[in-house]
């Protein structure tokens, strides 16, 4: 989708270069090479976190927190993965985050029966999948 937004674009620039004179061109293309290279940027973080993703063996499991670990707490469920924001998956609430985010960062390694706590509020570790 992104591809396609960045295509047309570059249409749109190719466009604006045929239809227009003075100010108002220049302005034009300039905003159209901003939100091209916005857009740019943005396939590039989707690019990445698909890497993140794909590099996830959902068959390992782990008796400590590692990254692709699914961890209820007392807080609720964690996926630690790629900072993808909140799900809900057959009614349950589910939380991606990345092991670089703060919180990710405490989970890391950590066991069930473990707390950490990050802005005050205390997670313990319920179970590991």
């Amino acid at each position: 989708m992104l591809q396609q937004v960045l295509a047309d674009l570059k249409e749109s620039g190719s466009n604006e270069t045929k239809s227009t004179a003075g100010d108002k061109h220049e302005t034009a293309l300039a905003m159209l090479q901003i939100e091209q290279a916005q857009k740019r940027d943005q396939l590039k973080e989707v690019q990445i976190q698909k890497a993140a993703m794909e590099k996830i063996n959902p068959a390992i499991t782990a008796t400590s927190i590692v990254n692709g670990s699914l961890v209820n707490t007392n807080r609720g469920y964690l996926f630690i993965s790629t900072a993808l924001g909140r799900a809900v998956i057959d009614g349950v609430k589910v939380t991606a985050l990345s092991p670089q985010s703060p919180l990710g960062s405490k989970l890391m390694g950590l066991t069930v029966g473990a707390t950490t706590e990050v802005n005050n509020n205390q997670y313990v570790i319920e179970t590991i999948e």
